[in-house]
């Protein structure tokens, strides 16, 4: 039987195929093999299958009427509670133990949806929803996820869908200029017109500060999947560079004195993913504006260097490398914004040692990166990069060329902005109250403030607030003070829904206060 080999061109064509190997491979048992195709399928030929499902005129009616619910659903939002009031398991008590066995009616299955999924949802585009950070929704980023899953591709080559793979290049090499990042990190040497065709990724750098070596990235599906990313990709070159130093050293006694350091404020994923390249992660103290500060770092890493081990990593997400080729090779991840107070580490000091060592310098950018695109937050500027293991990649550029096409920059840093003024406007209305204390600088779209004395009051007043359904936050110990945050999420906020807030969280805390 001849193999499958040269079956596709190097621009995904099929060629000399053989028509053997599709009938021999559709019989498992070698003793079929000179079957024919209707031999080897259990079914006789007279029998007829019936495919339920929609049609072509029943998915363009059911479309727009999604599209209508979408809206609707949005637009009326805030009649709604923020959070749910179900207890864990509902949803096992409300539906089928079993899969139906025939297709169900669409009108039944969206009944459902306000009946058993609309009560266990929290609603992160409530103008009332102010934990974690916000979700990143917009209209246009809909319609991408629409034609994304309309188109249905698997990206995972060039010729398996040459837009996706170009397109999302493009888009990030727009972003990465939007942010104002170094020419050495950008897909496409600036001299060269994206509308050529023979354009190739940038190799070329004009200037000393520039890293030499080419830029460019992908989008990935979180920021714990960058910092994973990030690790094994470090971790791999420093083997690399061990073995060129030392060819009979073993992989184990390399990854064994592998050391990653990050700042105590950093997100959970820097230690799983620490945990999964197996790796020891250190987390490094913060001054008193919760940032880590070079001179805690350069401490570290010497005495660590004194004892035999080898840092590799300093790490909060994001991943920006600098040098390959040091006995000693450190990652150094520099915050900006971190998870429980959006505070950002000092880069100019981290960086400089980071050039001394020659180690890689990861930067965290998940929350506040985009603030990049707005000038008045260039005095943070610092690059990051990344890549990705994924093969089956979905078309995700579309959502952000929408989104881009459709605010323009402009629009977009005015996004940014008005989150940032929001914030702003939140935390004056706090000070006001002396019974309340804010907690770091309010920098970007997030406040931390607390209820002064005992750590108690403030937990009570963030479990009074959450049980009302009237609004949503979450909590973070920052040096061991427990403090509520509050993020500016919904994407058409006003100073009204920072009024409405604050006397909302006023008068909770007057309940908690006269109680206790």
């Amino acid at each position: 039987m001849s193999s499958f080999k040269n079956s596709f061109d190097d621009k995904g064509n099929t060629n000399n195929v053989n028509p053997d190997i599709i009938s021999n491979s559709t019989c498992a048992n070698s003793q079929l093999r000179n079957a024919s195709v209707t031999d080897c399928l259990p079914l006789s030929p007279s029998s007829s299958m019936s495919i339920p499902g929609m049609d072509d005129e029943e998915f363009r009616r059911r479309g727009k009427e999604m599209i209508d619910y979408i809206a609707d659903y949005l637009l009326n939002i805030g009649e709604r509670r923020v959070t749910s009031v179900v207890e864990p398991g509902y949803l096992k008590q409300l539906l089928p133990q079993d899969a139906p066995q025939t297709g169900e009616s669409w009108d039944d299955i969206i009944k459902d949806v306000e009946r058993v999924i609309l009560p266990g949802i929290t609603h992160w585009q409530h103008s009332r929803f102010h934990a974690y950070f916000p979700a990143g929704n917009s209209y246009p980023s809909i319609l991408g996820e629409i034609l994304s899953s309309g188109l249905g591709i698997n990206g995972f080559s060039w010729a398996a869908s040459p837009a996706c793979a170009e397109l999302e290049t493009i888009v990030l090499d727009w972003l990465g200029r939007m942010m104002g990042l170094p020419i050495g990190l950008l897909p496409f040497n600036s001299n060269s017109d994206n509308n050529d065709s023979k354009a190739m990724p940038n190799t070329s750098y004009n200037s000393s500060e520039d890293r030499e070596q080419t830029g460019g990235g992908v989008l990935l599906g979180s920021a714990s999947e960058c910092v994973l990313m990030a690790i094994l990709a470090a971790r791999t070159k420093k083997i690399e560079s061990q073995r060129m130093i030392n060819p009979l050293i073993k992989d184990a006694e390399i990854l064994s004195n592998l050391v990653c350091y990050t700042s105590k404020l950093a997100h959970s994923c820097v230690e799983k993913a620490g945990l999964i390249a197996m790796i020891k992660v250190r987390q490094l103290a913060i001054d008193e504006n919760f940032s880590l500060r070079g001179k805690t770092l350069d401490t570290c890493i010497q005495a660590d260097k004194d004892n035999g081990l080898i840092p590799f990593f300093v790490s909060y997400y994001c991943f920006y490398p600098q040098c390959f080729n040091r006995i000693l090779f450190v990652q150094v991840c520099g915050t900006l914004g971190t998870t429980s107070c959006a505070s950002y580490d000092n880069f100019e000091e981290i960086g400089e040692i980071c050039q001394r060592e020659k180690i890689w310098f990861h930067v965290d950018g998940a929350y506040a990166g985009s603030a990049l695109i707005c000038h008045e937050f260039s005095y943070l500027k610092k690059g990051f990069e990344h890549w990705s293991i994924a093969l089956s990649r979905r078309f995700r550029a579309l959502k952000l060329w929408f989104t881009i096409r459709s605010y323009g920059v402009e629009g977009l840093r005015n996004y940014v902005l008005q989150h940032c003024r929001l914030a702003k406007l939140f935390a004056e209305l706090l000070h006001k109250d002396v019974r309340f204390d804010t907690v770091g600088k309010v920098v970007f779209g997030l406040v931390c403030f607390r209820l002064k004395g005992k750590n108690e009051l403030s937990e009570k007043l963030l479990l009074s607030l959450n049980h009302s359904g009237e609004m949503h936050v979450v909590p973070a110990m920052v040096n061991d003070l427990y403090t509520i945050r509050f993020a500016v999420c919904a994407k058409d906020a006003i100073e009204n829904d920072m009024h409405t807030a604050f006397h909302i969280i006023q008068a909770h805390a007057n309940t908690i206060l006269k109680n206790d």
